[in-house]
């Protein structure tokens, strides 16, 4: 007996429970229904309207203000879009001359006068493209955003009393219908007016609203441009004031490096002077003579040009650092000759010679070839 007292209460209290299932779905099925009827009455409204089949409520006032919203919230995307844009380029502004700064250090020899100098002011011009970039984003595109952020809920305000405005008309149709009716329900007169009067205060609360919040925020628009601009030009100004600073003695440096190529006056690297000439009888090993006189070992003389002493071929690459001096690569091929001032004794170590591919003459260092 207990057990089937158990039972009977597990099956009441799942049919109770199935029971509230079932009236929530049927709450939700009505709930759909009415809002799709709703729906399904707005836009025969409406087009019946459009039609010219039906009268509907105008405000020509309303319209001028829903005018000027619509201008103002396209300026404000237009200028939210190149305000955008603009920073995007000056960020990229601020990477290219980065990067321009890097390639003039390297470029740039650390012998060379204001060298450091100019690390300094490419640091500066660096800072100065980052505080812009910055300031443009705090100062200029957030405040914009927040501007921009009021057109969509005044957008939805305004669709929801196009739609306030429907009901209305739509309501106002039906009384009028029931009112050239012979045989009129009351009760349902009454009720229709009762509808189109809740219909009517809830369409003029949002347009009373609107009538006061649109105008505000049209007004609004020339405060915001003119805060706005002056934050964007004081940044502006402050940059360009400041990076012709910067420039200005990235031109002084420049300028003191080239009076001293003009006068000849500019520092050079110093190299290491070559080894000493090897002797004739092994070209190789430690010099023990000056003399040129006769081709080292391994030199051919055969077929030579008239006054040429034997031929060599550069081993490395030579950089001449005096006029009187030979620039060669490696395998570039050069004839040897005598010392022009036979009274005067060639430095150890060095050779006379012409370079074959442009005939060109210099002294070189003799332990930068080999003897062909």
């Amino acid at each position: 007996m207990p057990e089937q007292s158990a039972n009977a209460v597990q099956v009441h209290g799942t049919n109770s429970g199935g029971s509230i299932i079932t009236d929530q779905i049927m709450a939700e099925a009505r709930g759909i229904a009415k809002l799709v009827q709703k729906q399904a009455g707005r836009a025969k409204e409406k087009l019946l309207q459009n039609l010219g089949k039906a009268d509907k409520t105008t405000d020509d006032i309303f319209e001028e203000h829903l005018q000027n919203f619509n201008l103002q919230q396209a300026h404000a995307n237009r200028l939210h879009k190149d305000i955008s844009n603009y920073i995007r380029c000056i960020k990229a502004m601020q990477n290219a001359n980065k990067n321009l700064m890097e390639t003039l250090a390297e470029v740039y020899e650390s012998q060379w006068t204001g060298h450091d100098l100019l690390y300094v002011q490419s640091q500066n011009q660096e800072m100065l493209w980052a505080d812009l970039a910055h300031k443009l984003s705090d100062q200029v595109l957030i405040p914009l955003n927040t501007y921009q952020g009021q057109f969509p809920e005044m957008r939805k305000k305004i669709d929801k009393r196009g739609r306030k405005l429907i009901d209305y008309d739509k309501e106002r149709h039906v009384i009028q219908s029931m009112q050239n009716s012979a045989g009129r329900n009351e009760g349902k007169f009454a009720r229709a007016k009762e509808q189109m009067e809740l219909a009517k205060r809830t369409y003029e609360i949002l347009n009373s609203e609107l009538h006061d919040e649109l105008p505000a925020l049209y007004d609004s628009r020339a405060l915001f441009l003119v805060t706005n601009m002056q934050t964007l030009f004081a940044a502006e100004e402050v940059f360009h004031t400041e990076t012709s600073k910067v420039f200005s003695e990235l031109e002084a440096i420049i300028d003191k490096l080239a009076k001293e190529v003009q006068r000849g006056t500019l520092p050079r690297k110093v190299l290491p002077k070559p080894l000493p000439l090897a002797s004739p009888t092994s070209f190789n090993s430690s010099p023990t003579s000056n003399s040129l006189s006769s081709p080292p070992k391994g030199a051919s003389t055969d077929n030579l040009p008239s006054g040429v002493l034997y031929k060599v071929k550069a081993s490395y690459k030579y950089q001449a650092e005096d006029g009187d001096e030979l620039n060669f690569d490696v395998g570039e091929v050069i004839q040897v000759i005598p010392y022009e001032d036979p009274e005067e004794q060639q430095e150890e170590g060095w050779l006379t010679g012409i370079k074959e591919s442009t005939g060109e003459k210099g002294m070189f260092p003799a332990n930068f070839t080999r003897p062909i």
